[in-house]
């Protein structure tokens, strides 16, 4: 599929780049998606939540009444779960939550949201573009040229532009990453996708 590249300033720059329909036009796998997307959010837990079960609570050890006679249920320990300030029944422990994925299923997932984007019409590709110094004004505006500015974007750059990076920062709803770096959330969690020019041969090279 062929689609036009624009200026900073939202013009058409009159060439087109051609995006390999081995990737931008393939059948999206919904269930490849969905595991690469849950990989992604299980590996930005922490995994430390704890409470303290039974054994780890200071506390006394006596037996707390008479086994017999009191019309209640016995009670061996001011520790058991059934009492305030006793421990937790199973309480969730420290762990990691990440698991693995063949790297194959990952690209399918990454050429699946990619088809997706291109099948909503969007995916905007731009001419390379460079900042002087951070300015987030200029980001924004570089945004409106485009009429991108009140939706959720993800910007993607051949290289490591310190410039760009740091202008878009700031902004909640926009989102600068490399060609190497893009993942499969990112690309579904934003309404267009920004493709710098030389970020489309990076980009095919990278899930061919």
């Amino acid at each position: 599929m062929e689609i036009a590249v624009l200026k900073n300033s939202g013009e058409d720059t009159g060439r087109k780049v051609n995006l390999s329909d081995d990737i931008f036009g393939i059948e999206p796998n919904d269930h490849a998606i969905y595991l690469d997307v849950k990989q992604f959010l299980a590996n930005q837990r922490q995994g430390t939540h704890k409470s303290k079960e039974r054994a780890e609570i200071v506390g006394s050890t006596r037996k707390i009444k008479k086994q017999k006679g009191t019309g209640t249920a016995r009670a061996g320990s001011i520790k058991s779960p059934i009492f305030r300030g006793g421990g937790r029944v199973f309480g969730p422990r420290p762990r990691n939550y990440s698991f693995k994925l063949n790297k194959k299923l990952k690209v399918l997932a990454r050429k699946s949201a990619f088809a997706y984007k291109a099948q909503d019409n969007g995916l905007v590709v731009l001419e390379d573009f460079s900042f002087d110094a951070p300015k987030t004004k200029e980001y924004i505006s570089l945004l409106n040229n485009l009429e991108l500015g009140g939706k959720k974007t993800l910007v993607v750059v051949g290289e490591n532009d310190r410039n760009i990076v740091l202008s878009g920062r700031n902004l909640q709803n926009s989102k600068v990453v490399t060609a190497d770096t893009i993942s499969t959330y990112d690309l579904l969690n934003a309404e267009s996708v920004v493709l710098s020019e030389s970020s489309v041969e990076k980009i095919e090279n990278l899930l061919k």
